[in-house]
């Protein structure tokens, strides 16, 4: 791809961190690699988010993002959990901060409808747009599927805002 931008989505997640990584040059997509960080449940909380930490911080040495997308947090029953994940998040926030990369967050919903069409889509279709959409993708879990179809939204949404700055650029230039 000419001019290729690499993305990385990030699903965040306490006991698994999906990760997916596309190349896009605006308007395709190719498919680089996905994965999952998993941490040991028998290990305290602290070592858990080392092992988060260590685990995204080699997947972006490896593979060179220049940009990384994150789902946002949603909020559930169970408050303990939704802290958990929150800090979950916060590692792998922390993570492409620390290379100075841009971040991007988006609602769940929003990424959902971006690849399936509905805000609530299900894991099933989920995999399904994700092999329409990169067809050498082979994501080992849900974590890593949803992953690539948060770096996905992300690319649409560059692309929809140079769009967007186009036609306002037009707009203004016009008499």
């Amino acid at each position: 791809m000419a001019q290729a931008i690499r993305i990385i989505g990030i699903d965040p997640g306490l006991r698994r961190t999906g990760w997916g990584v596309i190349d896009t040059d605006g308007t395709r997509l190719g498919f680089v690699a996905c994965g999952s960080v998993v941490s040991d449940n028998a290990d305290s909380l602290g070592l858990r988010l080392r092992q988060i930490f260590d685990g995204l911080q080699a997947v972006l040495a490896e593979l060179s993002p220049a940009e990384a997308a994150i789902e946002q947090t949603f909020v559930n029953r169970d408050a303990v959990a939704t802290l958990k994940l929150g800090q979950a998040r916060g590692i792998a926030l922390l993570v492409p901060a620390l290379l100075g990369l841009p971040i991007a967050e988006y609602a769940p919903n929003a990424v959902k409808k971006t690849v399936v069409g509905a805000g609530h889509g299900d894991k099933g279709q989920i995999r399904a747009m994700v092999k329409c959409l990169l067809p050498r993708a082979s994501p080992d879990s849900a974590d890593a599927a949803d992953a690539l179809v948060i770096a996905i939204t992300h690319a649409h949404s560059r692309r929809w805002a140079r769009l967007e700055a186009a036609m306002v650029l037009g707009t203004r230039a016009a008499p």
